[in-house]
């Protein structure tokens, strides 16, 4: 075995592996920026451990994984609640997108990152603009994220027309590739914001890099029917007569779909990002999840953004994820536990296409891990860590986390930044906003 430059212990090693294995005081043996080992904790040695973290009886367990989010909105975080999704975009989301630059966006972008290490939370995917600012920041974090410019018919804040949005995007493709925490993706905004050539286009940029492509899709009643009425179809079916949907597809939402969308979901193997507390917060309605799990689709967990959510924390949105089911299809069965968790960890992966390298604890994946203190009245007792995990659990307990090897956060204190300084940032732009300036 190689070198152990860190190992975590003293734990219940929750490793969403194929088997699900279960480890009760287990360890985590950490060699570079990979997992080296896994095992009870009486199998390691005293001696040849470069550094230890003790997870005190908790759970360690893979990094929660945020499949879609826009992660500068913290700084628009609170400005504009209770109005349905056309009206917050179009009256105040895009207005307020129309003064950002690049500083803000990385100011944002850091703050997100740190909420997100603070919650468990080791791979995010980004859809905003300023997009290189974001990698930017999530490598200055220490996280893994796949990162990609908004692209849609009309002028972007950043790049102006669209071809220049394809040329920006293709930069971040050559920039960024072979960075070891960072994707880059193909992310057009939605149908009815981008038009067929422009979304044929993304596709082959995708398919040409062999790259995720990520897409707002079927969100609400009205996009749906906007759909149907320019091209025919829903919008699943619109995308599938374009030839957009592929096994790289990663649709963000689906909340309006027939049993023809989501055959057709299954048949080009497409993945989907569900997001519940947005979809309830701007009352788009509930995504058919356990229709789409019974039908053999990937689902991955997502929060959305800071302001239609308004926080990142993967914990709230299992709880979330797993109770609006049941009350929704009036069966407690539905949206079990371990399947929640699986969304969060495994199955996210899976989505973005990084499964290969993280989501569960196996030997020779990244060792991206994150410690969930058990030793709490809310988390005592535990007789099913499942259950703790989807139900009791709160960001909040999550006490330590290591991305790519590296510990980012230990003892509940973020390493990887200056956390005042961030929020300092942030609340200056605020104050800008509030007062109407640029």
């Amino acid at each position: 075995m190689k070198p152990i430059d860190l190992l975590v212990t003293n734990g219940t090693v929750l490793t969403m592996d194929p088997d699900e294995t279960v480890i009760e005081n287990g360890a985590v043996a950490v060699s570079g920026d990979s997992i080296a080992d896994i095992a009870p904790a009486s199998n390691f040695s005293e001696h040849g451990v470069g550094a230890r973290i003790d997870a005190c009886g908790g759970i360690i367990m893979p990094g929660l994984i945020n499949t879609h989010t826009h992660a500068a909105m913290t700084c628009f975080r609170g400005l504009a609640d209770d109005m349905d999704l056309m009206t917050w975009l179009h009256d105040y989301i895009f207005p307020a997108e129309a003064k950002l630059d690049i500083d803000k966006v990385h100011c944002g972008a850091m703050l997100a990152c740190a909420e997100m290490i603070m919650s468990g939370t080791t791979c995010f995917a980004d859809m905003y603009l300023f997009e290189d600012a974001v990698a930017c920041a999530a490598r200055k974090a220490g996280m893994r994220a796949v990162v990609g410019e908004v692209l849609y018919d009309f002028p972007s804040p950043n790049y102006g027309e669209i071809e220049n949005g394809f040329s920006y995007t293709q930069d971040l493709i050559a920039k960024w590739r072979g960075e070891p925490l960072i994707t880059v993706a193909v992310e057009p905004h939605s149908p009815y914001l981008c038009a067929p050539d422009l979304l044929e286009k993304a596709e082959a940029i995708s398919a040409e890099n062999n790259i995720p492509l990520i897409i707002h899709v079927a969100e609400t009643v009205s996009e749906t029917e906007k759909i149907r009425a320019a091209y025919g179809r829903s919008p699943i079916g619109h995308l599938a007569d374009i030839g957009v949907l592929s096994p790289r597809l990663v649709a963000c939402h689906c909340v309006v779909l027939s049993d023809e969308d989501i055959a057709l979901l299954r048949k080009n193997d497409v993945k989907v990002s569900h997001n519940p507390e947005s979809n309830m917060k701007l009352a788009s309605g509930i995504a058919p999840v356990p229709r789409l799990l019974d039908a053999g689709i990937c689902v991955g967990l997502g929060t959305d953004g800071c302001t239609s959510n308004n926080n990142l924390d993967m914990f709230a949105e299992m709880d979330i994820a797993a109770k609006i089911h049941k009350v929704n299809c009036l069966d407690p069965t539905v949206m079990d536990a371990r399947t929640v968790v699986r969304m969060a960890t495994v199955d996210s992966a899976r989505a973005l296409g990084l499964d290969q390298i993280t989501g569960s604890l196996e030997i020779g994946k990244k060792a991206d891990l994150i410690v969930v203190d058990t030793q709490k009245p809310h988390m005592t007792p535990m007789y099913n860590i499942y259950s703790h995990l989807a139900y009791a659990a709160g960001g909040h307990d999550v006490t330590s986390v290591i991305i790519n090897g590296r510990p980012v956060m230990r003892d509940r204190r973020v390493l990887s930044m200056d956390l005042e300084h961030v929020m300092a940032d942030v609340n200056r732009i605020a104050e800008a906003i509030r007062n109407g300036c640029d």
